[in-house]
């Protein structure tokens, strides 16, 4: 069985041809998962009885079920749900000045080891298809249709590395931005990766409108390898030079991630040395409150340490902004609340 939120709008036409179908078949079923937002294949009603009873026999809809759902008191809402295969992910919804959007996963667990991240204390089980991507954002959608609100924005920033399943998440961008699917424009959709540098040669080469982040976290191949070992397979310097490739393709302003961590990262020398390493690139930082994660230790710098931050990076010309921090009195951090739940059906075996 397989869910029909694996096929972009192409895909799904072709299926139907394959079936001996027409082509507006496939745009039918389209039209039920994403304008309609249905989540049984009973519930495509212009379908045949019989055309319903043949796609039920390989396909259903959603593969997602809901754990767990946290709110916070800005609006914050973490959902945690259930795969087919009982593995657990989480998504994130967030409302800013500029509208609504949701942090997606793409992988369960992940294998990049950075030290301060809590989706990193769960090993790689595998890659999500596409399906499981899209359902993310359908779910959610759909829990906003009551209060008549609309996701303007994807973030592909949840656990995992992206480019690290690259293509599925390739096919997941092409459903989300499609106008016959949900609709959300290139530009309000931002895939963030870690450095995987070959696949950044790859993004820059399918020439789209998605906006790319780099999580950075530091301004020296010395403390970025021991906060990211990433930075052992792709030294700044290379990924530097991936990023020039990038912007003489595309022409598109980057974004650095830069999460502050107290006594770590945030020193008037590392204001030097992250202004030196971007200098020349059309590119802004971002300067994030880091949210604790027990495990590993680090510690949040204060607002008023991270504007010192903030003006002395303005102060050298880097253009930077400081991430409205979001969920703090829910478990907030890409994926707290997956471990929490895992490390409480540890203490129940």
């Amino acid at each position: 069985m397989k869910s029909l939120y694996e096929y972009n709008y192409e895909q799904m036409q072709e299926m139907a041809v394959e079936k001996g179908w027409k082509k507006f078949r496939g745009h039918q079923i389209f039209q039920w998962l994403y304008r309609k937002r249905v989540f049984t294949i009973d519930d495509m009603s212009d379908l045949s009885l019989e055309t319903r009873e043949l796609l039920k026999k390989e396909y259903f809809v959603s593969p997602l079920q809901l754990k767990e759902k946290q709110v916070s008191k800005d609006g914050t809402r973490k959902y945690l749900f259930s795969l087919e295969d009982g593995s657990l992910i989480e998504s994130v919804f967030m409302q800013f000045d500029y509208g609504n959007s949701i942090c997606v996963t793409t992988q369960v667990g992940c294998n990049m080891g950075c030290a301060f991240c809590a989706s990193g204390l769960t090993k790689k089980r595998r890659n999500l298809t596409s399906g499981e991507i899209v359902a993310q954002v359908v779910y959610v959608q759909k829990d906003l249709d009551e209060q008549e609100k609309r996701l303007s924005h994807i973030v592909v920033m949840g656990t995992g590395e992206p480019f690290d399943n690259y293509d599925q998440v390739m096919n997941f961008l092409k459903t989300v931005n499609h106008d016959r699917g949900l609709g959300i424009g290139a530009r309000h959709i931002t895939v963030s990766t870690c450095g995987v540098v070959p696949r950044i040669y790859d993004f820059a080469k399918e020439h789209t409108q998605y906006n790319l982040a780099i999580s950075l976290h530091a301004p020296n191949d010395e403390l970025r390898s021991k906060l990211m070992p990433i930075n052992h397979a792709y030294s700044l310097e290379q990924l530097m030079e991936a990023l020039r490739f990038y912007e003489s393709e595309n022409n598109r302003r980057l974004t650095f991630e830069y999460i502050l961590l107290k006594g770590v990262n945030d020193q008037m020398e590392h204001v030097q040395q992250l202004a030196t390493l971007v200098r020349g690139i059309h590119a802004y930082v971002n300067l994030i409150p880091y949210n604790a994660v027990d495990e590993h230790g680090f510690q949040s710098v204060s607002y008023e340490e991270a504007m010192v931050f903030y003006d002395a990076l303005m102060k050298k010309g880097v253009r930077c902004t400081i991430r409205k921090e979001h969920g703090g009195d829910i478990d907030a951090a890409c994926g707290q609340l997956r471990i929490k739940h895992l490390n409480e059906n540890k203490v129940m075996k």
